[in-house]
């Protein structure tokens, strides 16, 4: 009886455990001042040390029918596991951003399309791992079709 009970707090406990992900924000909505120029700003959710967080990403885009992939400025915010992402891709050809994170073993993913009114919440995909390349592609290919931002 007892170990049933240990054993099902156990189970509960890591049900409620919140998993690594990422949450997307206008640039206000990180509180600093240095996000100010930023293309948006995101929060990694469900790490015990954001500190221990290790976020990096990729804007991939299409300019003029040519493929490019241009590594991203990402700058830590005053808030731990809190990141800017600043514009370093052309402002010319259909873009997303590729976000990927580890925490612990964990890991996350997303991809966020980004044009010249902003980036794309609405449309934006996030995963439990980084995004693969059919993903990426996908997302790219509905931007060049209207789906997107």
């Amino acid at each position: 009886m007892i170990r049933f009970s240990v054993a099902a707090c156990a189970a509960a406990a890591l049900a409620l455990a919140e998993t690594f992900t990422f949450t997307i924000g206008s640039p206000v909505a990180s509180q600093d001042f240095r996000a100010k120029r930023a293309a948006f700003v995101f929060r990694t959710n469900g790490c015990a040390d954001p500190a221990k967080a290790h976020v990096s990403g990729t804007a991939e885009g299409l300019v003029k029918r040519a493929r490019q992939s241009v590594a991203l400025q990402i700058g830590a915010m005053s808030k731990p596991g809190v990141y800017a992402v600043y514009q370093n891709w052309s402002a010319e050809g259909e873009w997303v951003v590729n976000l990927r994170g580890t925490c612990d073993g964990a890991s996350a993913g997303a991809i966020i399309p980004v044009g010249p009114r902003g980036f794309g919440r609405e449309s934006a995909k996030f995963f439990p791992r980084p995004a693969n390349e059919a993903e990426i592609e996908s997302s790219l290919k509905a931007l060049t079709q209207g789906g997107g931002k």
